[in-house]
């Protein structure tokens, strides 16, 4: 006579998997847009600070490109504001490069008043509208 203890561990469920966010997503929450003052192009001190954050995400990432979009308020002609977004791009595109971004990973592009985030015909929506957004380069 003679008795045996069997013992049975039901393993837990795995634990879901935790997905690494893509690099899209990475890129959205790091790399943030630089404003402009109303009819200039120079960087603001708010816009040292994102770009300096942006510079950062690109150097922990070499193997990324960037497009550079220079945007406008609503007020001026489309001709002013093209260029004018275009300054406002090379100037965020210099700002990097002066933090050691090479030159070659970014391109710029302006357009100006055509693409606004904001819609109203208010200071508040026209700040949003003047700055230098940046897109992942395919």
């Amino acid at each position: 006579d003679s008795s045996v203890h069997i013992s049975v561990t039901v393993p837990s469920p795995p634990a879901p998997a935790v997905q690494a966010p893509s690099i899209q997503e990475l890129f959205d929450k790091a790399v943030k847009d630089a404003f402009f003052d109303y009819d200039k192009a120079d960087i603001r001190t708010d816009a040292r600070d994102a770009l300096s954050q942006t510079a950062q995400f690109l150097r922990s990432y070499p193997q990324l490109k960037v497009v550079i979009e220079g945007h406008c308020d609503e007020r001026g002609s489309t001709e002013y504001n093209l260029a004018l977004g275009d300054r406002r791009a090379a100037s965020a595109k210099q700002f990097l490069v002066s933090l050691g971004i090479p030159a070659d990973r970014m391109e710029t592009v302006s357009y100006g008043k055509e693409r606004p985030f904001c819609s109203a015909s208010t200071e508040e929506c026209w700040q949003q509208n003047r700055r230098a957004h940046f897109v992942m380069a395919k």
